[in-house]
């Protein structure tokens, strides 16, 4: 697992297909907008059925997370000035979460599948984003 931080920051954490272990493994620490967490269990393993409380929650911004089911993208990161820092490659099986900071995305090969999940509620995309030219 990687951290990108930049400025005092966390960026982006990158969980790549071969960095899973057995058992449950939270990718982001509690205090991020976002949870996200891998599962790695043997056949017959049972957890716990459960109802998620009502339990009021406050986030400022949209953190994401976007899985590569299938293919392959590049993720461009950029600071809170739009400057661009960096960017790395998503394979099949490998996932990333942003926290603070831009990104944006270039798909790599044909027919890449995808999966993004954020906090919400959604509201609506002028209010969540503001874009910009990245001129990378």
């Amino acid at each position: 697992m990687q951290r990108i931080e930049h400025d005092g920051y966390l960026v982006a954490i990158i969980y790549r297909d071969e960095d899973w272990v057995e058992g449950l493994n939270f990718v982001t620490p509690n205090e991020m907008f976002v949870q996200v967490g891998s599962w790695w269990y043997k056949k017959g393993r049972k957890l716990a059925s459960h109802i998620h409380n009502d339990f009021e929650r406050s986030a400022m911004r949209t953190q994401e997370m976007t899985y590569v089911k299938r293919g392959s993208m590049r993720v461009l990161l950029f600071d809170e000035q739009k400057n661009y820092i960096g960017d790395f490659i998503l394979k099949e099986g490998d996932l990333a979460v942003y926290a603070y900071g831009g990104h944006g995305y270039e798909i790599l090969e044909d027919d890449t599948k995808i999966i993004e999940a954020k906090n919400g509620p959604f509201v609506d995309v002028e209010t969540d984003k503001t874009k910009f030219e990245d001129h990378c």
